[in-house]
């Protein structure tokens, strides 16, 4: 026997943005832009989204910082280096200054994590020569950690 059931709305008819990015967030954190962006491409009218990030925001559902901080430590815990978070927090519409201040309030051992990703992928043997040494620095370099870790780390 066929039940009836509830028909979703229109897909061509944006619901509440409020709403959606209430659904959002729920998932994850976002940043603003990030918010706005898929907000947007659901359709919401401009004037409407600002609206409703701005009331996301004042109801401390939504926040940059604290979006920062999770997906500075997320990105951490993954082994990413500083220069490759940045960008990262780049794409997704955070300040520098944001950025920066959330990579230094994480409080890494950068050094310690670029040896241990080393470590990881390649085991405890040294590079055999300088073909092997620079592949390892370039998965290094593409890991987010800066030419000064890198060379550090591979001396070890």
């Amino acid at each position: 026997m066929r039940r009836n059931r509830r028909r979703p709305e229109d897909p061509a008819e944006p619901g509440d943005p409020y709403a959606d990015g209430v659904r959002l967030l729920a998932r994850r954190e976002h940043s603003r832009s990030e918010l706005r962006r898929k907000l947007a491409h659901k359709g919401h009218e401009p004037e409407a989204l600002d609206e409703a990030l701005d009331r996301l925001a004042a109801q401390r559902y939504q926040s940059d910082a604290r979006f920062v901080e999770t997906f500075v430590r997320h990105r951490v815990q993954q082994g990413y280096g500083p220069v490759r978070i940045a960008a990262e927090l780049r794409e997704r519409g955070i300040g520098e200054s944001e950025s920066e201040a959330g990579i230094a309030a994480a409080g890494a051992d950068w050094q310690q994590l670029a040896e241990e990703a080393l470590h990881r992928r390649f085991g405890d043997l040294p590079p055999e020569d300088a073909r092997e040494w620079a592949k390892r620095a370039r998965f290094l370099q593409y890991r987010g950690f800066s030419a000064d870790l890198v060379r550090r780390a591979l001396k070890r």
